[in-house]
């Protein structure tokens, strides 16, 4: 078994370049893409009792449901996450183009885009210039109603900053993770066609195509969204912190099972770059299962976790 290697946690991104300032509006092409990716799954699952009324939900469907949203929902937490995002791993270049694959899949934008995003998540977190957090929007309810759709959805139309870029010099020197980035629209197409040619094999229907499509696709994408987004919204409103950091990220048990260990979220932020997020027994944390099995398997090394005496300085007094 590779060795796991406890490692104090740093900033990954080291010194960065000054930003530029914001400016424009998002291109008309973007926000009705962007809509498109987050209405064409709700809809899928919306259709799913008048179309599908009747007609029995199978094995198949299940199955292909779990497998694809596990699929892409581990793309985005191993792959996209902790990979990618806060190096808490490091693995061969083919595993990196397979994780990277499967979390396009997920539908939440390009690799380099994606990862941009949560690192300057990361350095500005629950500031004006978080691009998703639910405070600064308001006093009273109104503010937090405002705060929470702007952290779980809004903030996908709002304008990227002119230097986003910035945040993924390292990834832009590898030529495969930048063409499989370009790629995205390839792979998302993968994630719905895969699924529909399973339900049709498997069934030896047509109706098994569709019915592929839908569960194995659209549900599951509409699936993985939400859960995935309520990373942004609920576990920065709702659950404990019982370490020490400079936001309001919190550990939500429900996102802590639902989204694959990412819901112990103030643990990830007191620890960014640690591969496991559940440091409890408790907290299951499939994410870190999956690199301790890819470290099993020697496909990964120098994973990431926080030292013991670590742990101890960050924890909150009770």
């Amino acid at each position: 078994m590779a060795e796991l290697v406890p490692l104090p946690i740093a900033d990954p991104l080291g010194e960065l370049p000054p930003r530029e300032p914001e400016t424009g509006r998002v291109a008309l092409g973007v926000r009705l893409a962007n809509f498109t990716a987050i209405i064409v799954p709700f809809l899928g699952a919306a259709a799913v009792p008048f179309f599908l009324w009747g007609r029995g939900f199978h094995w198949t469907d299940l199955g292909l449901l779990l497998v694809m949203y596990a699929l892409s929902a581990l793309g985005i937490t191993v792959g996209f996450h902790r990979l990618f995002t806060h190096r808490s791993f490091e693995t061969y270049i083919v595993v990196k183009f397979i994780l990277a694959v499967l979390g396009s899949m997920a539908v939440q934008g390009p690799l380099l885009k994606w990862v941009a995003t949560h690192r300057r998540h990361h350095q500005h977190s629950d500031t004006l210039e978080d691009p998703h957090s639910p405070y600064r929007r308001g006093p009273g309810i109104r503010g937090l109603l405002r705060g929470a759709w702007h952290a779980h959805i809004g903030w996908i139309f709002q304008p990227d900053p002119e230097d986003l870029s910035r945040y993924v010099q390292d990834l832009r020197k590898s030529a495969v993770l930048r063409v499989t980035s370009a790629l995205f629209p390839v792979w998302v197409a993968l994630g719905l066609v895969i699924p529909a040619v399973l339900g049709g094999l498997l069934t030896g229907t047509w109706t098994g195509v569709w019915t592929g499509l839908i569960w194995g696709g659209l549900v599951r994408i509409f699936l993985v969204h939400h859960v995935t987004w309520s990373i942004n919204s609920a576990c920065h409103l709702w659950g404990r912190r019982p370490y020490q950091s400079d936001d309001q990220s919190r550990n939500n048990w429900v996102f802590g099972y639902l989204a694959m260990g990412e819901g112990w979220h103030n643990t990830h932020h007191a620890f960014p770059t640690s591969a496991r997020h559940g440091l409890r027994w408790w907290q299951i944390d499939m994410s870190y299962w999956v690199i301790r099995a890819l470290a099993a398997l020697r496909l990964a090394w120098n994973v990431r976790l926080p030292t013991k005496e670590s742990q101890a300085k960050k924890r909150r007094k009770s």
